[in-house]
């Protein structure tokens, strides 16, 4: 017996590379333009690529235009968006709300070289939302946010060790996966384990007088759409008073998980709060904000003010897209019922990967959720480490079989669902996942 089970798993980690091998032989087939496109990149940026997230094998496919829930690529094929360009496309395409802000935005001048109309009316609207944010500062980006929220801690406190956690993802050098990443930020870093309250309170009693923050995703988005157990971000709340250290929540993704973000729901108040996708409707936006008497050491009018620069900081289009959504389009009621519909949707997909008998489990909070392939040992995902065995070739099959069947969504697994996505579109992307997993599903253990 115990020498069957390995010859049963290589068969089928053969039929699976055979069924992949296939699935990749078609797809190129169907996407000759999108092929000869990407060979033309790559004579220019290495592999093709100027944002590594975005490439898959065999090549990636190139979009020519979207429009509400969906995405047309340059051979002419037309997928329901359930990527959303990771979570910054929450409006879909060209929202109407959006698209006339940014038109007259586009009226009155886009380089201003000064303080814009906007820019108050977005901070105002992000400081009512978020429990954390008393004054907010912006940025042009999530990494940005991160870096400006982790140096203000260091500056503030007089420390320089962060902790993080395994799995952690912070922006293009706050990469904290398992083996890191050489072109991460050479901050005095320590690392981690997620969702483990003793792992964490001991380095965090261990290191308190060198702890200048806690960074942290309550619930990781890179990492798989892991939530952070509740009680776990609560023992880091208490642990940094105790120490002394600022926490700061990242909720660059999580923002949109309700009303006041992701800490609203939890009841957990951090010191800073990193921001940043679809707050600017679309367009570049990073932010970081927190306590009065953290934030107001940027004040300008003091003559010991931190400097904090930035051309596009404020720059118009994503300041009125960004207030014209929060004003009008993502309400407290519209957030709520966007994470609801997720919830639903994330529950059965489960429900399916169960009675299909395939090892398919779908993490995640409301609308944000990925797709994972494994018989995991643990059952509950909790950590990466816990997706150390993933199968990775199923994770492919699946997501080009469900491009072939319109389903627009990461190579990863990770979706991001917009609020433009109708019902219909809800269950016909059910309906193929269960398709796909019907006819491959055996073969993804």
């Amino acid at each position: 017996m115990s020498q069957s089970a390995p010859q049963t798993n290589t068969r089928a980690n053969y039929a699976l590379a055979d069924e992949l091998q296939a699935a990749e032989a078609r797809y190129a087939e169907a996407n000759p333009n999108g092929l000869a496109q990407w060979q033309r990149a790559c004579a220019a940026m290495p592999g093709g690529n100027t944002r590594t997230v975005l490439f898959y094998s065999p090549f990636p496919l190139t979009m020519a235009r979207g429009e509400g829930a969906y995405l047309w690529d340059l051979d002419g094929h037309r997928y329901a968006d359930f990527l959303n360009d990771f979570s910054a496309g929450l409006y879909g395409h060209s929202h109407p709300v959006i698209r006339q802000a940014m038109a007259e935005a586009l009226e009155a001048g886009l380089t201003l070289g000064g303080h814009n109309r906007y820019e108050e009316k977005l901070a105002a609207l992000i400081c009512a939302r978020f429990p954390s944010i008393e004054l907010v500062r912006f940025t042009n980006s999530g990494t940005e946010a991160s870096l400006m929220a982790v140096l203000t801690a260091r500056a503030v406190t007089g420390r320089r060790r962060i902790l993080v956690f395994e799995g952690g993802y912070h922006g293009g050098v706050f990469y904290f996966a398992p083996g890191g990443s050489p072109l991460n930020l050479p901050v005095d870093w320590l690392v981690g384990r997620y969702n483990d309250i003793g792992h964490a309170e001991a380095l965090i009693v261990r290191h308190a007088g060198e702890l200048a923050a806690i960074l942290v995703e309550p619930m990781q988005g890179g990492g798989g759409s892991i939530p952070g157990d509740p009680a776990f971000l609560g023992a880091l709340r208490e642990a940094a008073t105790r120490a002394g250290c600022l926490l700061i929540f990242d909720e660059v993704m999580t923002s949109r998980l309700g009303p006041g973000g992701l800490q609203g729901e939890l009841g957990v108040t951090p010191d800073m709060t990193v921001l940043g996708k679809y707050l600017g409707g679309g367009a570049s936006f990073g932010a970081f904000g927190g306590r009065a008497e953290i934030m107001e050491r940027f004040d300008p009018r003091s003559p010991e003010a931190f400097p904090h620069a930035g051309t596009f900081n404020n720059n118009v289009l994503s300041m009125a897209a960004g207030t014209a959504g929060l004003e009008m389009v993502f309400t407290p009621e519209a957030a709520n019922e966007l994470s609801a519909r997720g919830e639903a949707l994330r529950a059965r997909l489960n429900e399916i990967a169960r009675a299909s008998g395939a090892p398919m489990q779908v993490t995640g909070l409301g609308s944000l959720m990925t797709i994972h392939f494994g018989r995991f040992a643990s059952g509950e995902i909790r950590s990466v480490d816990d997706l150390a065995d993933a199968n990775q070739d199923a994770k492919a099959l699946f997501h080009l079989e469900m491009l072939a069947r319109g389903q627009y969504l990461a190579r990863r697994g990770l979706m991001s669902l917009s609020l433009a996505l109708s019902e219909d579109d809800l269950d016909t992307f059910a309906d193929a996942a269960a398709d796909v997993l019907a006819v491959h599903g055996p073969l993804m253990g």
